[in-house]
């Protein structure tokens, strides 16, 4: 970690301990070495910082390209491995990105549904996702987040200090007899695969 990134890390550990109450269930089921993708539900700005938390290692994100408007945020994202993405189009260089980043060895977030849940329900995933896996056969440790919404929903600018989880799942491994048969939808089909996984997490 480079010295922003481990100064960021530690406080948002503090931060979640303190203010969310936060839990983490099966925190053993981490991939911490090697290429990594951790999938998650999105249901508020808390989600990228606290999942990434779990994780006992440097994460790369990605983020909208307005949020790196400014020149602090321009300054400071990019020392916390921040990724722009630009969403009102089909940004491939940013999933370029995240597959050069997991060729090298190391470990992404990203989520499936690629925005914030307006009701709390979970959405189909965006093929994008399916794109880094069959381009890269990495890893995907799901994940889903309960209580961000409730602490920062989407549209609201006031934090309710309210407990939020973050559940583990499984991790599921790709092989090449995943991409087949090849096609149009394979990428969808492999988001969904993931998708699914992340739907069956829960706090029983």
């Amino acid at each position: 970690m480079n010295p922003y990134y481990w100064f960021c890390y530690h406080l948002i550990r503090l931060v979640g301990r303190f203010f969310f109450r936060l839990r983490v269930v099966h925190r053993g089921r981490m991939i911490n070495h090697g290429p990594v993708i951790l999938a998650s539900n999105h249901e508020s700005y808390l989600d990228p910082p606290l999942v990434g938390s779990v994780a006992d290692r440097a994460i790369f994100f990605l983020a909208r390209k307005t949020l790196l408007a400014g020149p602090f945020f321009g300054w400071l994202l990019p020392k916390l491995n921040v990724i722009p993405v630009d969403q009102e189009g089909n940004d491939r260089s940013a999933l370029k990105a995240l597959i050069r980043i997991l060729k090298a060895g190391e470990g992404t977030l990203v989520f499936p549904e690629g925005e914030r849940t307006l009701d709390g329900r979970l959405r189909s995933p965006l093929p994008g996702l399916g794109f880094v896996i069959a381009k890269t056969l990495a890893p995907v440790v799901p994940m889903r987040i309960f209580g961000a919404r409730e602490a920062l929903p989407r549209g609201s600018g006031r934090v309710h200090f309210c407990p939020i989880t973050v559940v583990v799942g499984e991790p599921i491994y790709f092989t090449a007899a995943d991409l087949q048969p090849p096609g149009r939808e394979l990428y969808t089909r492999l988001s969904q695969r993931v998708m699914d996984a992340i739907a069956a997490l829960s706090l029983d």
